[in-house]
């Protein structure tokens, strides 16, 4: 049997490998637009199949999009903005530095 480690340890191993900070940077994103519009979505008292209707997006992607799974353009976050009765604002932000 192989040695066990941590959780910390693997991750590590992990985020070492070349182009997985990129991979994890865009997971992130995708994860946190996606918990924003359920957010809001629930806040509006809608369904994931009435926001689809609104934005034009059919309820599996809807809950493809609130999950993570997909990566969005600028077009579609527009009009699910535009659905969800808000304004799109993008923007950069300095990456914060290593230490």
């Amino acid at each position: 049997m192989g040695e066990r480690r941590s959780w910390a340890d693997k991750r590590a191993e992990i985020m070492s490998r070349p182009g997985a900070e990129a991979a994890y940077d865009a997971a992130r994103i995708r994860v946190e637009l996606g918990a924003a519009v359920r957010q809001r979505r629930e806040e509006l008292g809608l369904t994931q199949a009435e926001l689809g209707e609104r934005a034009g997006l059919k309820q599996p992607a809807v809950a493809r999009f609130e999950a993570g799974g997909t990566m969005p353009t600028i077009p579609m976050l527009e009009r699910l903005a535009i659905a969800l009765q808000l304004r799109l604002a993008v923007r950069f932000e300095p990456m914060r530095e290593a230490g």
